[in-house]
């Protein structure tokens, strides 16, 4: 087990001579350009990250140009400064353990000093003043190098062509030793991004084996977001930085995923805080609630999830949203993929080749055997086996994908097989068997076993696990309550990382993006699609515009229902499709016109001559502008009924810079002038822009880069303007 830092403290002088001298020979930070000469959302290149000399010889930094995170590495190595150097801010206020970790029943705090007076504000003169914490574990030595991808990334579509994987950057190692163990704690800084990462390892260097209980992987004093002396009914918020971890599930929203793993605490060292209570909600503790309560043998690692952290450059919405949705971009970039797909009925076979003949007739690009159409991934008969397979080949020779739909939790296998939850609490979606039962393991076998032999590109996995714990102790995949939680999100997450080294697109209801998940909800209620027709158009839009505030288009779903779903009756359905033309054509424009993929969720694409022109000019005309369309959501003006509604979808790096699509959901036309923002098009001066197949005109971008627009939306119509 590692000792407390008394007995390591002659070997740590002697190492930390080494960390010291590795030091000398690291270069000063280049000068950065400013953020009035690159705005790292529209040219990042030149922010390059990497490991510089800090101030002083005993300071290392790890920088972009974006952020700084700068250590101290004598008397102990502890966080001295976390900075934006976007606009200048510093976001620390204090020194803290770089994370403490619970072995065998006994805490440790990681590197970190002691004796800072006043926890509002850090300066350099008083690091002089700081000194050993004997208990805390020792730094002995850092390494640095390249980012190393956490899993493979296969690519068969050809969105994310030019993302770099793993993410550019630079990887900082920090070791911590006691005789019987070493507690790594690892930085990654990435090009272009202000966003670092962090995770632990924990290697096992004793005889014995050595048990992980809890462990906290950051801890950060960070400036609180302002000054509130009470406390009442709406609390404090915490401060203007984005957390978020690779341990996430429960929900479409990332706050709501990490809820149980990243906490903005009260600071107990914060005594001269302005909140008489002193509940000022401004440490950052990244820390799972429960277990992990991991064994590692000799010789064994165990290694932490990762968390990301971005601090906010602006209180901006916008902005805030257009630097969450680039780094899911960088650390996530499957996320682009962005198949057009249609939810087939039925999963017999003339009713799957009439699917796969209809999408690749109209461009489609993916079949889905949808929820209640008779598919069953669970059947791992070798007959089942072998026609799976023939419909994938079949699917392929036409250029289309095929995949389809399983359901985890909220069902029940038995009381054997479920999980076993603590008293007077229930699971998440009401029943959910245990993924470490007997069942859970067979279950996730057939998985691996189906898209091994068949040929599927594409898992919709419904009810996947969202984080219920389980107190069996007759489980083979978790001992008891302690572990269960952990265990089981490895298996999940585990198989979710070899599907996207296997090209296996994965639809996921939850936030697993950053363990290989393409794509979530946008955010719907499933029921508002048994509304009358008029109004589900206007929710598509008011669905796709409030969550594209924190997800591409590419991130999220939509639905289309061409049947009947949930109730509704003939109004709420578009099935005859020729006889509700008009709508269906609502429907798709205002989803692609967004970027974003619905599930055409229904027997079939077309019926008619007729239908099957619309839908395949309007998938046309999507391709033809994929990559703009793919882009950032501007938002403008939400659905609603009363007036046009509109937002631009911008890419600063292509030919087409902007696409304003424009809808009017009125029954006269709508003839006015708009102010249209440019400034996340890149352009500075000029622009052209085009209506629609017309001839471009030439406009000059104001003081606060806006044209004055004029439109002509015809009554209940739509139209769309492209801008060079």
């Amino acid at each position: 087990m590692c000792k407390p830092k008394q007995v390591l403290l002659s070997l740590f002088l002697c190492l930390s001579c080494l960390s010291v001298s590795t030091q000398s020979s690291l270069k000063p930070e280049p000068n950065w350009p400013s953020s009035t000469e690159k705005d790292w959302l529209l040219d990042a290149s030149p922010f390059q990250a990497g490991l510089f000399a800090g101030g002083s010889p005993s300071t290392i930094s790890l920088s972009n140009g974006l952020i700084r995170r700068s250590f101290l590495l004598q008397p102990n190595l502890t966080t001295i400064a976390l900075d934006k150097l976007v606009n200048g801010e510093n976001l620390l206020r204090g020194v803290k353990p770089e994370a403490s970790v619970t072995l065998n029943g006994k805490t440790y705090k990681v590197g970190g000093l002691q004796g800072q007076q006043n926890y509002a504000f850090l300066r350099p003169q008083d690091l002089a003043k700081l000194s050993l914490d004997e208990e805390a574990l020792s730094f002995i030595r850092y390494e640095v190098g390249p980012t190393a991808a956490p899993f493979s990334w296969k690519r068969l579509r050809h969105h994310a062509k030019d993302a770099a994987w793993p993410p550019k950057g630079t990887h900082l190692q920090l070791d911590f030793a006691g005789p019987n163990c070493m507690v790594s704690v690892h930085y990654e800084l990435y090009d272009g991004i202000p966003v670092y990462s962090k995770w632990l390892s924990v290697k096992n260097t004793g005889k014995d084996s050595l048990l992980v209980d809890r462990f906290t992987s950051e801890i950060l004093a960070a400036v609180e977001y302002g000054s509130a002396t009470e406390t009442r009914k709406y609390g404090i918020a915490p401060p203007n930085i984005h957390v978020e971890t690779d341990y996430a599930f429960a929900s479409f929203n990332a706050e709501d995923a990490n809820h149980h793993v990243v906490h903005w605490e009260p600071d107990p060292d914060y005594d001269s805080q302005v909140n008489y209570l002193k509940l000022t909600p401004c440490l950052l503790k990244v820390s799972p609630e429960i277990g992990p309560a991991q064994q590692i043998a000799p010789g064994g690692t165990f290694t932490s999830f990762r968390t990301f952290v971005l601090p906010h450059d602006s209180y901006d919405r916008e902005r805030q949203g257009l630097a969450l949705r680039k780094m899911y971009r960088t650390l996530a970039p499957w996320t682009t993929e962005n198949p057009l797909m249609m939810h087939a009925r039925f999963a017999d076979w003339p009713q799957v080749k009439k699917a796969i003949d209809q999408a690749a007739a109209v461009g489609f690009e993916m079949v889905i055997l949808t929820f209640g159409s008779g598919f069953n991934i669970e059947d791992d008969s070798e007959e089942y086996i072998r026609e799976m397979k023939r419909y994938a080949d079949y699917a392929r020779s036409k250029g289309v994908e095929i995949g389809g739909y399983s359901l985890l939790a909220s069902r029940s296998i038995s009381a054997e097989h479920d999980v076993v939850m603590p008293e007077g609490q229930k699971p998440t979606f009401g029943n959910s068997p245990c993924i470490g039962s007997e069942w859970g393991e067979e279950y996730f076998q057939k998985l691996y076993q189906f898209y091994e032999q068949t040929g599927f590109t594409l898992l919709e996995h419904d009810g996947s696990y969202p984080g219920d714990v389980c107190t069996a102790n007759t489980h083979p995949g978790h001992r008891a309550y302690a572990d269960s939680r952990w265990n089981q999100y490895q298996v999940i997450s585990g198989f979710y990382k070899w599907c996207r080294s296997q090209g296996i697109y994965l639809n996921v209801p939850d936030y697993y993006y950053l363990t290989g998940s393409n794509k979530c909800g946008m955010g719907y209620r499933e029921v508002n699609w048994s509304l009358p027709r008029a109004q589900q158009v206007l929710h598509t839009r008011q669905n796709i515009y409030d969550g594209a505030w924190t997800k591409t288009p590419s991130m999220g779903w939509m639905f289309v229902p061409l049947t009947e779903y949930h109730g509704g009756g003939e109004a709420a359905t578009i099935e005859p499709l020729n006889e509700h033309l008009d709508h269906y054509e609502k429907m798709i424009i205002s989803n692609l016109g967004g970027g974003v993929q619905a599930c055409y969720r229904g027997p079939r694409l077309f019926d008619t001559t007729e239908t099957k022109r619309m839908v395949s000019e309007a998938v046309s005309w999507f391709k033809q502008h994929r990559e703009v369309l793919e882009g950032d959501i501007i938002h403008l003006r939400r659905a609603d009924g009363r007036d046009i509604d509109y937002w631009l979808n911008v890419n600063p790096q292509g030919e087409e810079k902007g696409l304003l699509m424009v809808f009017n959901p009125l029954d006269q036309a709508v003839r006015k002038e708009i102010e249209l923002p440019l400034y996340y098009t890149g352009l500075r001066e000029t622009a052209k822009i085009r209506h629609e197949d017309q001839k471009p005109a030439m406009y000059t971008l104001d003081r606060s880069y806006r044209v004055k627009l004029p439109i002509n939306v015809p009554a209940q119509g739509y139209t769309w303007f492209v801008i060079e």
